[in-house]
C-alpha cells in the first residue's frame, strides 16, 4: 500500500472553474505551465512570512483554509481554491461530472468501504455542493463525504457505526435549480 503513493509522479490541480493544471510530484524549484517553464522558490521569513519568490518579485502566500485535497489560499491578496487530484482521481471526477447531466435528486454513494463515524446532515436541511453531510473512516483515516450540488437532504441511509461498501447510498439530496 505504502508503494502505491510512491509511484504518483502526477498530480493536478483544479481550480473551482474546473481548469487543470499539472505538476510533478514532489514539487520542485520549477513549474510549467503550458510548454514554458518558470523558476520559483518557496520561502519563508520572519518579515514576511510564506512567499513565492519569482522573477525576483515576491508574492505573499497564505493558506487559508484546507480540508481534505481541497485548499483556499490567499496569493498576492487574491484568493484561489483549488483540488489536488491524482491522475486516477482526475479522470473519476471528470466522468462523475458527466453523469451528472440535469438530475432531480442526486445519491452520495460511498467512494470506498468504510465504517460511517458521523452524519452532518438532517434530513430536511439545506447543503451546498461541497458541504460535508457524512464522516466515513477508511484505513484509519477519517474522509468528509461532500454534497455534490445544492439542495435539500429528502434521506439519510447512512447511521453512525454501520459499515459500507462502496457506492453504498449514504444520502439522497433533492437538486436545486
Amino acid at each position: 500500500m505504502g508503494n502505491e503513493k510512491a509511484k504518483i509522479r502526477k498530480l493536478y490541480a483544479v481550480s473551482s472553474g474546473n481548469r487543470k493544471y499539472v505538476f510533478s510530484n514532489p514539487l520542485r524549484d520549477n513549474i510549467r505551465i503550458g510548454n514554458r517553464k518558470y523558476d520559483i522558490k518557496l520561502k519563508q521569513d520572519d518579515k514576511f512570512g510564506t512567499y513565492i519568490l519569482w522573477k525576483n518579485r515576491k508574492y505573499p502566500v497564505e493558506v487559508v483554509r484546507s480540508r481534505q485535497n481541497r485548499y483556499e489560499i490567499l496569493f498576492n491578496d487574491i484568493s484561489y481554491v483549488f483540488t489536488i487530484e491524482t491522475p486516477f482521481g482526475y479522470r473519476r471526477m471528470k466522468v462523475l461530472s458527466r453523469q451528472k447531466g440535469r438530475k432531480e435528486k442526486e445519491l452520495v454513494r460511498s467512494p470506498m468501504p468504510g465504517k460511517i463515524v458521523d452524519v452532518l446532515a438532517r434530513e430536511g436541511s439545506q447543503v451546498l455542493k461541497g458541504e460535508p453531510v457524512v464522516i466515513l473512516e477508511a484505513m484509519k483515516m477519517q474522509n468528509e463525504i461532500q454534497s455534490p450540488v445544492n439542495g435539500t437532504v429528502t434521506k439519510i441511509s447512512a447511521k453512525p457505526g454501520v459499515i459500507v461498501n462502496k457506492d453504498d447510498v449514504l444520502v439522497e439530496i433533492k437538486v436545486e435549480a
